[in-house]
């Protein structure tokens, strides 16, 4: 729901974006852009030689979880399904939301159902840094136990590559020798953090970012009262990830950036008090994740300008004035100076969320190099 409305959300709502109509990924029936791995996932519960193991892998927010747990509802519905020895499911794995399976895996309700992610710390309520191993430990019992219906048991490992050594082997353990009609699901952003073992002992399937269309009309049913030209500029600002493109409306992205291609407009010669403004905002408390958004901007404007200009082509412009700006840039001599600029730009980033550094102060470092380099 949008700020100002009077319904009620529905708590099946994705909790990282509760003012939108998304529906967090064990309640989502909606699965956009990866028909190829959900069909090997259905031809596998149609065959009855689902892996013990699975992991799926690729960027933040564009669907890994959301077909982990379809892939779940599919098998403990049974054969109901048309799953495990049931009739061929034609490539997919969807169940009927009206289905009491459907309800129950959504509301967290399901009996043979395991989801464990980061937790919170009870003494700071603060969400922990690190899934532990007790958390992973969990799954051993869990799977030890015959399940509740006579079925299958699934364990979901969301955010796989935040285990911590000794949870990560304690989940070895489990996928080295799975019991018997179990399937654990390991979702990862990096599957190239998880140890070597663990990647060699599952299946995997790697999904690709979603076309600019697809998170356009998945934000159109999400954010219905968004604007068209709000919705077209955050699709390509997410860069193929729905969840991205929510997070930024969030943050108020589209304005953000606007902000930021307003300031770089008068490079080289920078309106100082403008300037200086707009990084003091960013580096107030609390703007943490707008600041760092700032910087994700502005490292992939750059990172566009330096493909652009490398092939000849004039990367896209998502918001009034910045066509301009881009032609200008590009007119200046020098690719290397930008490629300079990127790599200062994207270091300087890294380390002011690692060493939390005074954002202002990177802010201000990064227009300066900025300066430099759009100087004749």
């Amino acid at each position: 729901m949008r700020k100002g409305e009077e319904e009620a959300v529905d708590p099946r709502l994705h909790e990282d974006y509760p003012e939108t109509q998304a529906p967090a990924p064990r309640a989502n029936p909606y699965l956009v852009g990866h028909g190829e791995a959900e069909r090997r996932l259905a031809d596998a519960a149609a065959s009855g030689a689902v892996a013990g193991a699975w992991l799926i892998g690729g960027p933040a927010g564009i669907g890994k979880t959301t077909l982990a747990y379809r892939l779940a509802r599919h098998l403990l519905a049974g054969p109901a399904a048309g799953g495990l020895f049931g009739e061929a499911t034609s490539g997919t794995l969807a169940l009927d939301e009206a289905d009491p399976v459907f309800t129950r895996v959504a509301t967290g309700g399901h009996g043979d159902l395991l989801t464990i992610k980061l937790g919170f710390n009870e003494k700071t309520g603060k969400k922990r840094s690190v899934i532990d191993v007790d958390s992973v430990r969990k799954m051993a019992p869990f799977f030890h136990q015959s399940a509740g219906e006579g079925g299958w048991r699934f364990a979901l490992i969301d955010g796989a590559e935040l285990m911590n050594p000794s949870a990560s082997n304690a989940a070895l353990k489990l996928i080295e020798e799975p019991p018997p009609r179990s399937v654990v699901v390991l979702v990862s952003h990096a599957p190239a953090r998880l140890l070597p073992t663990i990647r060699s002992r599952c299946r995997k399937l790697h999904l690709q970012p979603l076309e600019t269309a697809q998170v356009e009309a998945l934000l159109a049913r999400y954010l219905p009262d968004l604007p068209d030209d709000d919705r077209a500029v955050l699709a390509h600002l997410a860069e193929g990830s729905p969840g991205r493109a929510l997070e930024l409306d969030a943050l108020g992205g589209v304005a953000l950036y606007c902000e930021l291609v307003g300031t770089l407009a008068s490079l080289p010669h920078l309106d100082a008090g403008r300037l200086h403004a707009f990084a003091e905002k960013m580096g107030r408390y609390g703007n943490e994740a707008a600041c760092g958004t700032v910087l994700e901007f502005l490292s992939g404007w750059l990172a566009r300008l330096v493909r652009g200009s490398a092939g000849g082509q004039a990367p896209t412009a998502f918001v009034e004035g910045e066509a301009a700006l881009i032609e200008r840039f590009r007119g200046l001599p020098g690719l290397a100076r930008w490629v300079d600029v990127w790599e200062k730009t994207t270091r300087l980033r890294e380390r002011s969320e690692s060493l939390n550094l005074d954002r202002k102060q990177v802010l201000l470092a990064v227009f300066g190099a900025l300066q430099a380099a759009a100087r004749p």
